[in-house]
């Protein structure tokens, strides 16, 4: 590929995604941060974080749950930058809810962002991928390696993003497209500190006593592997999904 890469980011108001957002600012990227209007983090700060590097980029609203905003978005980007090389699909929400009582309208509000959400961003972006261009989705260890009571709707989510990514990546592989999953363990994210529906930060803190690592990670750490799956380094590596937990999911439990 030509000139600077522009890769999208949905879920880049905090977390995970303001972190990948500035690490791919920081090797030149152009970045395209997807800003949820009800969501309580400022991805002005993101946007902040990426210019202090350097970098260059732009703040759209996004909601993953429609498929008009997504397209929307898409559109956006291709229209300040005129391309799109590398998608990240880390939207999600997360809602605790006991299996047996859980509603229809709560399954389904979990699945429209966590699995659909990440579906509508590979669609849109797709006719805008070339060889070399990739798409990376946010999977977890809830679903992707383990059950979690009382979050079935988030681990059938996280399962699902498995199935779609690998399916991308055969239907794109001849058009030299990558797409990978990232499995993160335990992070420290403002999703996982919400003690209502995660760990809080006791939790969080807690688990460092069984985490191999001796602590959770960070989502710079995360980013990192972002990083990779989104340049060429990765060039021959499609239809992965790669675990970052600090080998909690190896460790036998004493």
């Amino acid at each position: 590929m030509t000139g600077a890469s522009v890769s999208i980011i949905s879920g880049g108001a905090s977390g995970i995604g303001r972190a990948t957002a500035e690490r791919l600012a920081a090797r030149g990227d152009r970045v395209v941060i997807g800003r949820f209007p009800g969501d309580p983090h400022d991805a002005g700060l993101t946007l902040e974080r990426v210019h202090a590097v350097g970098g260059e980029g732009l703040v759209v609203d996004l909601d993953v749950s429609r498929t008009d905003s997504v397209e929307q978005f898409v559109e956006e980007a291709v229209r300040a930058f005129g391309r799109v090389d590398h998608v990240i699909a880390g939207a999600g929400i997360l809602r605790r809810a006991p299996f047996e009582s859980m509603t229809d309208a709560q399954w389904e509000e979990v699945l429209q962002v966590d699995l659909h959400g990440v579906m509508r961003m590979a669609r849109a972006a797709a006719p805008h991928l070339g060889r070399g261009g990739s798409i990376t989705a946010i999977s977890s260890i809830a679903g992707g390696v383990y059950g979690w009571q009382e979050h079935a709707h988030y681990a059938a989510a996280k399962a699902g993003v498995l199935g779609l990514i690998r399916s991308i990546a055969v239907e794109y592989g001849r058009r030299g497209v990558r797409a990978n999953a990232i499995i993160p363990g335990l992070i420290e994210t403002p999703q996982s500190l919400d003690g209502v529906n995660s760990l809080g930060a006791d939790g969080l803190r807690q688990a460092g006593d069984y985490i191999p690592w001796g602590r959770v990670g960070t989502a710079e750490e995360v980013a990192s592997v972002i990083e990779f799956f989104s340049s060429d380094a990765s060039a021959y590596v499609s239809g992965q999904a790669l675990t970052v937990d600090g080998a909690l999911t190896v460790a036998m439990r004493d």
